[in-house]
């Protein structure tokens, strides 16, 4: 059967006006193809290993009459594209700006995390422990800060990207996301995020410390069995917190939506969220206005988008 299918002639391929154009892993983390799209039909055309531009532009070069190359904005194929086609028109797909939008909201919203958790009720009598200190930034943030502040004030006085490499000890494509980030929160976001895995699993850590248990890595077995995925340095930076002058942890309120959580629902066409994420994300636009306007951005270029008013884009 299988000779039989591959014996079969390739049908009559048509002119190609509108090229797709993504990545795909064949080994995710390591090895990546690019797959080539008639978008008019909607069907692969061509496939090639690697994801640079030369490839995409040798290929385009044998197809003249491509007009349009619609493509994610990864730089290999924009130069590509140029290289091989200079006629052509390069567009952004749907799939790619709303990805793009979506890393963006969830920056957006660990910036503003401490707003997911609603104010907390003074506690009804004097027993309870003062309230506890945030914790401390992560030397992993303070460096990325202090990165970019130093990447920035280099370029500004007319040093290359390799120069700035070699007095800073970075790497050149370092240095490139340094320069890309037009600030540090972009940078930080993400280190921030994951210094807050452990706050899924507040509630036992302060049940279990009330109940007398103070070893940080018997702790971090507990909570590791119930799916914890970060690791015990986390666990015991956030137990620190406890040990001057508070015997006791002051018992969490409500456990708050989680900045996944939050960008999912922001990201969703808000007739598709069911009542319950419905009331949260309501409760959270009532207690930031920068989130209740990034909703109302977000929406406003969904409507834009899908329904193709480009002449919006500058309002």
């Amino acid at each position: 059967m299988l000779r039989l299918v591959k014996a079969l002639p390739d049908p009559p391929q048509a002119l190609i006006t509108v090229l797709g154009v993504d990545d795909f892993a064949f080994r995710r983390g390591r090895h990546y193809g690019t797959v080539l799209i008639d978008m008019s039909s909607h069907r692969p055309v061509d496939m090639f290993d690697g994801r640079d531009g030369d490839s995409l532009a040798a290929w385009l070069r044998q197809h003249p009459e491509v007009e349009v190359i619609c493509r994610d904005r990864a730089g290999g194929y924009g130069e590509g594209a140029r290289a091989g086609a200079p006629q052509a028109m390069q567009v952004a797909d749907r799939f790619h700006l709303w990805q793009n939008l979506g890393q963006a909201v969830e920056k957006s919203v660990n910036a503003h995390r401490s707003q997911l958790t609603a104010p907390a009720l003074p506690p009804a009598n004097n027993t309870m422990p003062a309230q506890v200190r945030s914790p401390p930034n992560l030397k992993i943030v303070t460096r990325l800060r202090e990165h970019h502040a130093a990447v920035h004030e280099l370029a500004a006085q007319g040093l290359n990207k390799s120069a700035i490499g070699r007095k800073l000890g970075l790497h050149q494509a370092t240095v490139r996301k340094y320069l890309n980030a037009a600030n540090a929160a972009e940078l930080t976001a993400v280190s921030e995020q994951r210094a807050h895995l452990v706050d899924d699993y507040v509630a036992y850590l302060h049940q279990r410390r009330n109940e007398g248990e103070r070893n940080a890595t018997e702790l971090f077995r507990e909570i590791k069995q119930q799916g914890y995925p970060g690791g015990e340095l986390a666990v015991q930076r956030y137990l620190r917190r406890f040990r001057k002058g508070l015997g006791h942890a002051p018992l969490p309120g409500p456990k708050p939506p989680s900045v996944r959580q939050v960008t999912s629902g922001i990201m969703a066409h808000p007739d598709h969220l069911d009542p319950g994420d419905t009331i949260k994300l309501r409760d959270v636009r009532s207690r930031d206005r920068d989130l209740d306007r990034l909703v109302e951005h977000v929406r406003a270029f969904a409507v834009m988008m899908t329904g193709r008013h480009g002449d919006r884009l500058e309002d």
